[in-house]
């Protein structure tokens, strides 16, 4: 994996810095003291990790998320512990490091990301065909914990601003993602967008009524340019 170390601190990149040395699959790329400087960094360079601090002058580790187009898998390293709530708010950030770190507790934030990594790699496989069992389910990450949630459990998908609510049998997911970008990963003969803000599981609908779908007493809207496909899709008699 290739890293990066974001921290205005020059002990604290001296210390993850030889972290890292003792990582085999682990390469620090560059090690930076402002934000500023990374995100010309990665303008041109893509890395797997980054290691990234939240205070920093005129940038903070927040602000620096937001700013980069393309996110990698992020360890926070701060010590300030008040962020750790906003922190779960990002899909990309795998773990939160307080200083001093330890090389123990450094170690285990690595094998998270390499367990996330392994999960992708199955994902891909799915995606490839190479492995149809898993073409029933996908992942999401919630909490730092990547749960699986299986397609026939779906009832909805909700958009929400910058999230989405997986509606299921048993639990409702809120996941920061985009329904385009779930969509991707969905069945396209089980699912249909039938709405800007609903992504439907058709084998879920108990009733149609004008322009709206029942699921699980939820009145889902149907907008006008999707009920052509809808109806294609349903089996009428």
């Amino acid at each position: 994996m290739k890293c990066i170390i974001v921290d205005d601190e020059e002990t604290s990149r001296v210390i993850i810095s030889q972290f890292c040395a003792k990582i085999p699959d682990l390469s620090v790329m560059g090690e930076f003291s402002n934000a500023i400087q990374a995100i010309k960094y990665l303008n041109d360079e893509e890395v797997d990790l980054i290691f990234l601090d939240i205070h920093m002058p005129e940038f903070t580790g927040f602000d620096f998320i937001n700013t980069i187009k393309s996110k990698p898998k992020i360890i926070l390293t701060t010590s300030d512990a008040n962020f750790a709530i906003q922190a779960f708010e990002y899909d990309c950030i795998v773990d939160y490091l307080l200083k001093p770190i330890t090389s123990k507790r450094f170690s285990k934030a690595i094998s998270k990301v390499q367990n996330f990594n392994k999960v992708a790699e199955s994902n891909l496989k799915n995606l490839n065909g190479s492995n149809p069992i898993l073409t029933n389910n996908l992942y999401v990450s919630i909490d730092r914990r990547l749960i699986k949630i299986d397609f026939s459990s779906i009832f909805f998908i909700e958009a929400k601003g910058d999230y989405i609510k997986i509606k299921t049998e048993n639990k409702d997911y809120i996941v920061h993602s985009t329904l385009k970008k779930i969509s991707d990963k969905l069945l396209d003969s089980a699912f249909l967008k039938v709405h800007r803000s609903y992504i439907i599981n058709i084998s879920k609908i108990t009733d149609i009524e004008d322009s709206n779908v029942i699921i699980n007493k939820h009145v889902i809207p149907v907008s006008r340019s999707k009920r052509p496909s809808l109806i294609e899709q349903l089996n009428l008699l």
